[in-house]
C-alpha cells in the first residue's frame, strides 16, 4: 500500500519532527482544527483496529507529527510489516529521533528500495554523516532524480563539498523547485563565477544571479535580501534596496541592519540610523559598532564612542583598534594612540600601520617609522607610498623616492603624480610631466593646475595678429588651468590670470586678480596691482601696494618708490628706496637704482 507516499513529507526535511505545543486556552478557530482533528485520529483509529494498513499508517504519522512517539511506533510498525513504504520511512524517522540511527536507516533503506524518495534522502543523509559519501551519493541521487527537492539539494551540497562540476545542476533543479537555499547558493556560486571570469570582484551581478537573489529573498531568505539589498544600492536604486535591507534585518541579518543604517545616514536621517547601527552592534556585527562610534565621536562623546570602538574590536573589526587609535591621538593621548595603532597594524590594517609611522616620524624615530610605512606600502596603502616618498626625498635620496611616488601616483594619489610631474620636468621629459600634473590638477591640486598651465604657457605659439594689426586674444587651455588653480587660492596663479587679463584690456578684472593675490601676500600681485594702478592715474594708492611690494622683498617695487618720491622731490626718502632696489636686485635694476641713488645723493650735497 503506498497511500501515505505524499502525504509524509513533513518528516522529509532531516527527521528532527518537534511535537507541535498549544496553550491551555485555545481561540474558536483553533478549538475548531483540534475538534476536527480528534475526529479525524478517531476514524482513523477505528479503521486502524480494524485492520486498515492505510489507517494505521496515517493514525502513526498522526501520532509522531504530535510527538507521541510511543503512541505512533506500534501502529507504523503494523504498517510496514505489511508494506507500507510510507509507514517504513516514518518509522526511520520516529527512531531517529529516539537515537536509533543505525535501525532507522534499516528501515528507511526498505522504504527507499521501494520507491519513497523521502527515505532515500533521508537514508543519504545518514551516509553522509557516517561519512560514507559513495553510499551518500548513490541514495541522494536516486532521491534527485526521481524529483525530490530536498534530495536534489542535498546531493548538490555534496557534489559541490567534493568540487565536482554537477553540483550547479541539482542546486538549479532544487532552486527550479521552490527550494530557497538552493536558489541563494545558486546565485552565490553564478556571482563568483561571474567575478571569476571577470577577474574583478567588483563586477556587476549577472543577471540571472539576481533572479536567483529574487526568489530566495522573496521566500524569506534573509542572506539573500541582503544581497540584493548590496546589488540594488551599487546600481542606485536606493529605495528598493532600503526594502530589502529592512527585510532581512528584521528577520535578524545583522549586517543588513547596519547596510540599512548607512542608507539611512547617507540620507540624513542619522537619528534612525542609529537604531538599526545598534540593533546590528548588539547582534556582534563590528562594523555597524565602529558606525556608533563614529557618530558618538563626531557629537563629542569620546567616552562612549570608545565604548563602541572597543565593542568593534572585541567582534573582530581591527577597525575598531585603529579608530581607537585615531581617537586617543585627536584627545593628545600620544601613547595610547601609538598602542592602538600598533595593535591594528600587527593584525594587518595597512592605514593604521601608516598612522603609526607618521606617529614614530613626528617622535624623531624615522628609523622606526620607515618599517611601518614599508609594510602599509607593500599590503596597498597608497598614502603609505606616498610618505615613503616623502621619507626618501628628505635624505637626499631622489630615484628611490621616485619610484614610491609613481607608485602612489599610479593608485590615483594626487600629490604623488604632482611630484612625479615635477620630477619630469627637472628633467626635460615635458610629455610624461604634462601627463601626471593632468593626473594631479584633475585630482584637485592647485599648484599641479598652475604648474600644467606653465608647461602649455610655454608651448603656446604667439598670438595672432589681428588684419588691422592688433593682436587677437582668444582664451586657450592654459589660461583655463591658471583659473582653476587661481579660483583655489594660488597666489601665483592669480597673478597669471590677472596678467592675461590686463593683455586683453579688461583692467578691472587684471585688478581683480593682482588685489586677490596681493592681499595673499604676493608680492608681484602687489607689484602688478599698484602698475594697473598708476596707468590709470593713481599713483598715491599704488604707492601703497608697491611699498607692500618692496617691504616682501620686490627690488622693481622699491625702484618705483624711489622714482615716485624723487618725482615728489622727497629726495632723502628716494634715496632710502633706492638703496632697497640695490640690494634686492636683480641686476638691471640694481644698475638703474645705484644710478638713481648717486644722482639724489649729489642733489642733496649740492
Amino acid at each position: 500500500m503506498d497511500v501515505m507516499g505524499d502525504k509524509a513529507t513533513l518528516f522529509e526535511t532531516g527527521r528532527f519532527v518537534q511535537p507541535s505545543s498549544r496553550e491551555d486556552t485555545d481561540t474558536p478557530d483553533e478549538t475548531g482544527e483540534i475538534a476536527d482533528e480528534a475526529a479525524e485520529e478517531l476514524r482513523q483509529r477505528l479503521a486502524a483496529e480494524a485492520g486498515d494498513v492505510e489507517a494505521m499508517s496515517v493514525l502513526g504519522a498522526m501520532l509522531l507529527r504530535r510527538g507521541d512517539l510511543d503512541g505512533a511506533e506500534p501502529h507504523l510498525r503494523a504498517a510496514t510489516a505489511a508494506g507500507d513504504r510510507a509507514a517504513a520511512n516514518n518509522l526511520g524517522v520516529l527512531l531517529h529521533q529516539r537515537g536509533y540511527a543505525d535501525e532507522a536507516a534499516g528501515w528507511w533503506r526498505i522504504a527507499a528500495v521501494a520507491g519513497s524518495t523521502a527515505a532515500a534522502h533521508a537514508l543519504g543523509r545518514h551516509h553522509r554523516e557516517r561519512g560514507d559519501e559513495p553510499a551518500a551519493e548513490y541514495w541522494l541521487r536516486q532521491s534527485a532524480e526521481q524529483g525530490h527537492t530536498l534530495g536534489a539539494y542535498a546531493l548538490a551540497d555534496l557534489l559541490e563539498h567534493r568540487g565536482d562540476a554537477g553540483a550547479e545542476h541539482w542546486m538549479r533543479a532544487a532552486a527550479e523547485r521552490g527550494h530557497r537555499e538552493a536558489a541563494y547558493r545558486l546565485a552565490r556560486a553564478l556571482d563568483r563565477k561571474a567575478a571569476r571570469e571577470a577577474d574583478d570582484d567588483g563586477a556587476p551581478v549577472p543577471d540571472e544571479a539576481e533572479q536567483w537573489y529574487r526568489q530566495a529573498a522573496a521566500r524569506g531568505h534573509r542572506r539573500a535580501a541582503l544581497h540584493l539589498g548590496t546589488i540594488l544600492e551599487k546600481r542606485g536604486e536606493l529605495k528598493e534596496a532600503g526594502r530589502w535591507y529592512l527585510t532581512s534585518a528584521k528577520d535578524g541579518e545583522a549586517r543588513a541592519a547596519c547596510a540599512l543604517g548607512f542608507l539611512l545616514r547617507d540620507a540624513g536621517d542619522t537619528e534612525n540610523a542609529a537604531v538599526w547601527w545598534l540593533r546590528a552592534a548588539q547582534d556582534g556585527d563590528g562594523n555597524a559598532a565602529n558606525a556608533l562610534g563614529a557618530l558618538h565621536a563626531a557629537r563629542g562623546e569620546t567616552q562612549t564612542a570608545e565604548r563602541w570602538y572597543r565593542a568593534a574590536m572585541d567582534a573582530g573589526d581591527v577597525n575598531g583598534a585603529y579608530n581607537l587609535g585615531l581617537l586617543c591621538a585627536e584627545q593628545g593621548r600620544t601613547p595610547h594612540a601609538e598602542q592602538w595603532y600598533r595593535r591594528a597594524a600587527y593584525a594587518g590594517h595597512q592605514e593604521a600601520a601608516n598612522a603609526l609611522a607618521i606617529l614614530l616620524l613626528r617622535a624623531g624615530d624615522e628609523t622606526g617609522a620607515e618599517p611601518w610605512f614599508s609594510k602599509a606600502a607593500e599590503a596597498g596603502s597608497v598614502d603609505a607610498a606616498f610618505n615613503l616618498g616623502i621619507l626618501h626625498a628628505g635624505r637626499g635620496e631622489e630615484q628611490a623616492a621616485l619610484r614610491w611616488y609613481e607608485r602612489a601616483a599610479a593608485a590615483g594619489h594626487t600629490e604623488a603624480a604632482l611630484q612625479v610631474g615635477m620630477a619630469r620636468l627637472r628633467d626635460g621629459d615635458d610629455q610624461e610631466a604634462e601627463r601626471h600634473l593632468r593626473c594631479a590638477a584633475g585630482g584637485g591640486s592647485a599648484e599641479a593646475a598652475y604648474r600644467l598651465a606653465t608647461v602649455l604657457d610655454a608651448r603656446r605659439p604667439p598670438e595672432p595678429a589681428h588684419e588691422l594689426g592688433e593682436p587677437v586674444h582668444r582664451r586657450s587651455e592654459c589660461e583655463e588651468w591658471y583659473e582653476r588653480a587661481a579660483s583655489q587660492g594660488h597666489r601665483r596663479a592669480q597673478v597669471r590670470v590677472g596678467m592675461h587679463a590686463a593683455a586683453r584690456g579688461d583692467v578691472v578684472e587684471a585688478a581683480r586678480w593682482y588685489r586677490e593675490a596681493a592681499e595673499a601676500g604676493s608680492r608681484n600681485g602687489a607689484f602688478n596691482l599698484g602698475l594697473l594702478l598708476a596707468r590709470e592715474g593713481s599713483e598715491p594708492e599704488a604707492a601703497v601696494w608697491w611699498t607692500r611690494a618692496a617691504d616682501a622683498g620686490h627690488g622693481r617695487a622699491a625702484l618705483r618708490l624711489a622714482l615716485v618720491y624723487a618725482r615728489r622731490g622727497e629726495l632723502a626718502e628716494g634715496q632710502r628706496w633706492a638703496d632697497r632696489a640695490v640690494s634686492l636686485g636683480p641686476a638691471s635694476v640694481a644698475e638703474r637704482a645705484a644710478r638713481l641713488r648717486d644722482a639724489l645723493r649729489q642733489e642733496l650735497s649740492a
